[in-house]
């Protein structure tokens, strides 16, 4: 990619994530919600709760990867995203991954690790 092309693109997700976090903080927040499985049509599997916490996300990563001049943190954030709407809109495999005892069983030791 050629210098003055990243350095463009730079300038268009700085000026969208500046957007988006001054929507965010308003009262648009319900528009923006409104808009989103637009935008991410997967994003519709999502609990509620869940998408405020997504688009929070979603401002302050975009922000930072602009600081950085590298935009891949968003696209893992939204892949990441992505994977628990996929989780959301499979009902057997959300119920295997939260089923008893909690869900999550806790860290994975090192591989090698003894016990």
């Amino acid at each position: 990619m050629r210098v003055d092309q990243m350095e463009r693109d730079a300038t268009v997700v700085d000026f969208t994530s500046r957007l988006l976090a001054g929507l965010v903080r308003t009262e648009n927040i319900s528009a923006l919600r409104q808009a989103l499985p637009e935008a991410l049509p997967w994003s519709t599997f999502l609990p509620a709760e869940d998408i405020d916490t997504l688009l929070a996300e979603l401002v302050d990563t975009a922000r930072g990867a602009v600081a950085l001049d590298n935009l891949s943190p968003i696209a893992l954030l939204l892949t990441q995203w992505k994977h628990s709407a996929e989780i959301y809109a499979d009902p057997a495999l959300h119920a295997l991954l939260t089923r008893e005892p909690e869900g999550d069983l806790g860290p994975a030791p090192a591989p090698g690790a003894e016990e």
